[in-house]
């Protein structure tokens, strides 16, 4: 009786986690660059003295949905959107690299290129001042070029250039921050072949219809444990009353 109860148990409570992981992924679909992220289960054998006779849920892989977002065309100087493969770096709270792919600029109260989470936009030599009374364009590598306000059009210049890196996907692991780091911690060396669209943002890659979907899967597979669980208590209960005669 108790391999049912533990089955059941365990797979109950994997549920509700990955339940948690859906809701978390719903609540960023409008969260620029977002990446939804994935959970994979798989049934382990409990090892005992004896032979392995129970068995139990875990969550074996935390994953990532790497495929890119919608581009929105805003207009607006500050956004900035990768096409294709690639990220943005990024300076974390720590002082270490983390990429993003969320292009939603801004400059500070210091004149420092900034996320709109805060975080400092790495150049090709540190975090990227922007002089005041200047007029900005990023250009499809990265290039940002400045124009003194009132000046002659055409007095360009070439200011600083955006860190942008495509490391292997399956090497990038999700920080507490919703940062992507290297898995091994190194900083990524630039690509010059990742290339931006000006004036754009990119959506979040998560798929609404399907999250939903996947929601009710989720709870009506609840429900069946939960059932599992009271089938398993009631044949317990005439086990009982069966032994008690006897």
């Amino acid at each position: 009786m108790d391999r049912l109860i533990y089955t059941a148990m365990t797979g109950a409570k994997q549920i509700l986690e990955q339940q948690a992981t859906t809701s978390n992924n719903l609540a960023n679909v409008s969260t620029n660059g977002f990446r939804a992220q994935l959970d994979t289960f798989r049934a382990v054998p409990v090892v005992g003295a004896d032979l392995p006779t129970r068995s139990y849920v875990v969550d074996s892989t935390v994953g990532t949905d790497f495929r890119s977002g919608a581009i929105q065309h805003t207009g607006r100087d500050l956004d900035v959107a990768i096409k294709g493969k690639g990220w943005f770096a990024v300076e974390r709270a720590d002082g270490t690299e983390g990429y993003t792919r969320s292009g939603s600029l801004k400059i500070n109260e210091n004149g420092v290129l900034q996320t709109q989470s805060g975080q400092n936009v790495v150049g090709d030599g540190g975090p990227i001042t922007i002089p005041p009374d200047t007029h900005f364009t990023i250009g499809k590598d990265g290039t940002i070029s400045t124009v003194q306000a009132g000046s002659v059009p055409g007095a360009t210049i070439q200011l600083a250039r955006l860190k942008l890196v495509n490391p292997p996907e399956e090497e990038l692991v999700r920080g507490t921050d919703g940062l992507f780091v290297m898995r091994n911690g190194d900083a990524v060396e630039p690509d010059a072949n990742v290339s931006v669209v000006g004036g754009a943002i990119e959506g979040s890659n998560v798929n609404v219809v399907d999250a939903m979907v996947n929601m009710i899967s989720l709870s009506r597979q609840f429900e069946v444990h939960m059932n599992l669980l009271k089938h398993a208590e009631s044949n317990a209960a005439k086990a009982t009353e069966f032994l008690a005669l006897n």
